[in-house]
């Protein structure tokens, strides 16, 4: 299970260290694509191939259906680790989720996000303040 919080910067390159934590479940190569939110999501092979097969169930017909399988996939790369754990997002990602420095990688259970770190922080802290009531919205289990 993918969780946590890892902070770490992004170079001129558009390298950027994957935290260790992270690594083994992610595997040597993983895929990158846009997220939710203004952030980057990445999938472990097995878990995009999961969400390709739900993806091809949407229907064609359904214009929102086609513009959100647009968005998802144009973006989509496969990115693979250097010996220093390091990946190479692409420019249309950093672009999109505005990276330029300091970013934040998070564990969401399958999958993992990256963050702008300022982008990030204002998130939290607006997550923050609704957090009890989505817990009663979205929850039916003991915490």
């Amino acid at each position: 299970m993918l969780m946590g919080e890892y902070h770490h910067t992004i170079d001129t390159k558009g390298r950027l260290i994957v935290p260790a934590k992270f690594r083994t479940e992610l595997g040597a190569s993983f895929v990158v694509t846009r997220g939710l939110d203004q952030c980057v999501f990445g999938y472990p092979l097995a878990q995009w191939q999961r969400i390709q097969e739900q993806l091809a169930h949407l229907p064609t017909n359904k214009k929102d259906a086609r513009a959100f399988t647009r968005f998802f996939y144009s973006a989509a790369t496969e990115v693979t680790l250097d010996k220093q754990g390091r990946i190479n997002v692409p420019d249309t990602l950093r672009g999109f989720a505005k990276l330029t420095k300091e970013c934040v990688f998070v564990g969401v259970s399958s999958r993992i996000e990256i963050w702008d770190a300022p982008t990030w922080t204002a998130y939290m802290a607006q997550s923050a303040d609704n957090f009890d009531t989505l817990a009663e919205d979205l929850m039916d289990i003991d915490l």
